[in-house]
């Protein structure tokens, strides 16, 4: 069993930075893919970035390129998600998430990843 844990989220200006964590331990963890999403109040989970976890390789959603990094250190297990110029409507529940296969790449569908973090709160003010 694979676990995940976010950490790094918090209150912030819009205009600021924040630097997202997730920790992963348990057996073995080599997985395809990383990705964050997030959710806001009221609405449906969506993607924001990933990486293939050997390589690097990375994908953004449009809304958050060139604001946006994801990278890893895998000799800690750990994937970042470093945010710049956040803005208000970047106010959601940042979760990390791991996928085992490579079917379909870095897929941007919740469904396609099978181990989950919990969460951590980002809530950006104007």
């Amino acid at each position: 069993q694979v676990q995940l844990v976010e950490s790094g989220g918090g209150l912030v200006q819009a205009g600021a930075s924040l630097r997202l964590s997730c920790a992963a331990s348990g057996r073995t963890f080599s997985p395809y893919a990383m990705g964050w999403f997030r959710q806001a109040p009221g609405k449906e989970r969506e993607f924001v970035a990933g990486l293939t976890w050997n390589i690097g390789r990375t994908y953004y959603t449009d809304s958050v390129k060139g604001r946006c990094t994801i990278f890893r250190d895998i000799t800690k297990n750990t994937v970042y998600l470093r945010m710049n110029a956040l803005k208000p409507e970047d106010t959601a529940v940042y979760y990390c998430a791991a996928k085992s296969s490579a079917y379909n790449d870095i897929s941007t569908s919740p469904a396609a990843y099978d181990y989950w973090g919990q969460g951590t709160q980002v809530t950006v003010s104007s």
